[in-house]
């Protein structure tokens, strides 16, 4: 008889841990769609300050949050399929990086929330209605990629002002590339200087770009912020340099690759507080009343010893207006 008591007291206290975890509730599932490669090969300093900014706001990966992944790896095309995976799933909201992200969430549901990151006009590009009043199921941040362009091209022209030619790499795929050309066009006319566009949508199209660029004897460079120059970061600092043309991006990550100079928002600051909006998304605030970010924070980047292999003096007054230095 005992031995029958101990037997199902036994039982018992095996089955009190598989009904305490029958008790917990389930993780919230979160989409995250990104236009490009894997953060966590490209950028994992940014995925873990978007971690951050969830967890700091009590979603905490692994405990109480699940995150579908879905990388386009610069094929923009594959976005429309992998936003209706994410639908389809379903989930509770959707992370969209990058304006072809965005456009395809926004194209796969009315219903679900999304949180989009874009370099361009969000109103522009039809994403909402208004910064202040996004309506819809879609809110966000605005990186104010083109709205920084003439300043980037100002800051070129101080550092290389014998540069009357400057090439643009963009990627005409890219949905922001007609008005990112425009607006540097508009900058370059008062400047006075002369912009040569140089195109590639895949990384074979880079040395064939880097060719033309050497041919026209441009100057100076900026790249365009999109996700296949942030992925191949490396070969395009390499070309740069193997063709002496001191070149701008809007990353920090591209000066620490080898690049000269950035000028651009702070990635990973922004990248919590994108975590931090899905986090007040998913406790119940509508995209419709949430405004859009437009991200302020500012960094200047230079690497001086890319300077010094390209035989560039910089002006030691932009060197002191730099908030890092690479030596």
């Amino acid at each position: 008889m005992r031995r029958r008591v101990f037997i199902s007291l036994l039982g018992g206290a095996a089955a009190w841990p598989l009904a305490a975890r029958a008790q917990q509730p389930a993780a919230t599932v979160i989409g995250y769609l990104d236009s490009g490669p894997s953060d966590f090969e490209v950028f994992p300093g940014r995925h873990a300050a978007f971690r951050q900014g969830l967890s700091d706001a009590g979603f905490v990966l692994g405990r109480n949050l699940a995150i579908e992944y879905r990388w386009a790896e610069a094929h923009n095309e594959r976005l429309a399929g992998l936003a209706d995976e994410l639908v389809r799933r379903p989930v509770a909201a959707i992370y969209a990086n990058g304006v072809g992200a965005a456009l395809a969430a926004k194209a796969a549901t009315r219903t679900i929330p999304i949180v989009f990151v874009t370099g361009g006009d969000p109103v522009q590009l039809g994403l909402v209605a208004s910064f202040n009043r996004p309506g819809g199921n879609l809110t966000g941040f605005a990186q104010l990629g083109n709205v920084l362009l003439p300043k980037q091209l100002e800051m070129l022209h101080e550092l290389v002002p014998g540069a009357d030619t400057v090439a643009f790499l963009i990627n005409p795929d890219n949905p922001n590339s007609q008005p990112d050309a425009k607006n540097l066009e508009a900058a370059a006319a008062v400047t006075g200087q002369k912009i040569l566009t140089a195109r590639a949508s895949a990384a074979g199209d880079i040395d064939a770009a880097f060719a033309l660029i050497g041919r026209r004897r441009a100057g100076a460079l900026l790249v365009q912020t999109d996700p296949l120059f942030n992925n191949r970061r490396d070969q395009i600092a390499a070309l740069a340099l193997r063709h002496a043309v001191p070149a701008m991006a809007s990353y920090r990550e591209f000066p620490q690759a080898g690049g000269l100079v950035s000028y651009g928002t702070d990635s990973e600051d922004n990248r919590r507080q994108q975590g931090n909006y899905v986090a007040r998304v998913l406790k119940g605030e509508k995209p419709a009343d949430l405004p859009v970010v437009q991200t302020s924070k500012l960094e200047f980047v230079i690497n001086l010893t890319t300077a010094k292999a390209i035989d560039l003096v910089v002006p030691p007054l932009l060197t002191a207006r730099a908030d890092r230095v690479i030596e």
